[in-house]
């Protein structure tokens, strides 16, 4: 998990804080104490609580639900793909009821006035 987010935190800075359950019990004390060393704050949702986490667990069943369950995927190369797809059409072109039927990423260029 640290050789993904050290890359991305000298591409785009760190966050203020990343918000992520207990995990492994043998990762999650080294991760947590990674994170404050760097300067992130870590929260935790504590277990038996996913509402949390309603964005990502929203995303999760609509991904399953229209993409891993609907497809057979012969090769990595192939679901990385059809899932990469997906994910552009989920944040680009899908209506989102929270945003008032719009997509998320126009959504939120125009907050940030791009």
């Amino acid at each position: 998990m640290l050789e993904a987010l050290y890359p991305l935190f000298l591409k785009h800075g760190k966050p203020e804080f990343i918000r992520s359950d207990n995990g492994p019990e043998f990762i999650v004390e080294a991760f947590q104490k990674w994170l404050t060393k760097v300067g992130v704050k870590p929260i935790r949702i504590y277990p038996g609580s996913p509402w949390e986490n309603g964005y990502n667990e929203r995303f999760n069943s609509t991904l399953h639900r229209e993409v891993l369950n609907a497809e057979w995927f012969s090769t990595t190369d192939q679901a990385k793909t059809v899932i990469g797809k997906r994910l552009k059409q989920y944040n680009h072109i899908r209506p989102h009821q929270v945003l008032n039927i719009r997509p998320p990423v126009p959504e939120t260029c125009s907050k940030i006035g791009t």
